[in-house]
């Protein structure tokens, strides 16, 4: 299992993240945001393949993002951001299958994958943290944050029982300087967890239909 630091290690090259656009098909220009901390599973392994490449490619040593990248491709890995339904309209749980909250679309399906090695963000258990979420775009709305119950194995696929809602805020402040960028920053308040859990965020747009879905691995220590 692979921890990432909440500096350093996530930080990618901006000349690589500035020739993104280059790379991304007209669909995936309308990509929005992922969180940067705890990481998102899309852009921890976008992170770990940008340290492991080279010449401007992704190559993953982490061995669950080296899979991801084996059954789908590099898309997702340059689009970290884009982890969408664009007219999901506040239906989630009727829009994205148990199993397939990580990777709701064909596109992202490989981060789906039930495993314990993907890399891992840690987190202080019950304790207050500022959150971290990449405004590629900036949109109004809300985020939903959950969090896997006690006793909930990330051997075990990811599914809507398995959440405890512990935070909701709308339209959270913008704050310049991030990782990549422009990010929505504000405090949650963590419950009281041990070991290796998932926290999971639905950022759901008030000026469209579209919501964004993250899971982010973390360890609470």
């Amino acid at each position: 299992m692979r921890t990432l630091a909440r500096t350093g290690a996530l930080t990618a090259s901006a000349a690589l993240v500035g020739g993104l656009a280059l790379t991304l098909s007209a669909e995936s220009a309308e990509a929005h945001g992922a969180f940067t901390y705890p990481a998102s599973r899309t852009y921890a392994c976008y992170a770990d393949g940008i340290e492991g490449g080279q010449g401007g490619n992704v190559e993953p040593t982490n061995p669950a993002c080296a899979d991801a990248l084996d059954e789908g491709g590099s898309y997702p890995f340059w689009n970290w951001f884009g982890n969408l339904i664009s007219d999901a309209d506040g239906r989630h749980q009727e829009v994205v299958a148990d199993g397939e909250l990580c990777g709701p679309t064909p596109d992202f399906a490989a981060f789906n994958a039930v495993r314990s090695d993907w890399p891992t963000t840690s987190l202080p258990s019950g304790q207050t943290v500022e959150f971290h979420h990449n405004a590629w775009a900036h949109h109004p709305g809300t985020f939903y944050t959950y969090v896997t119950n006690t006793g909930w194995s990330p051997d075990s696929p990811l599914n809507w029982s398995d959440l405890e809602l512990i935070s909701e805020v709308t339209d959270p402040p913008l704050s310049e300087g991030g990782v990549e960028g422009a990010e929505y920053r504000w405090d949650v308040d963590l419950p009281e967890r041990s070991g290796q859990h998932l926290v999971y965020v639905v950022w759901e747009r008030s000026d469209s239909p579209e919501a964004f879905y993250n899971c982010s691995d973390v360890v609470f220590d």
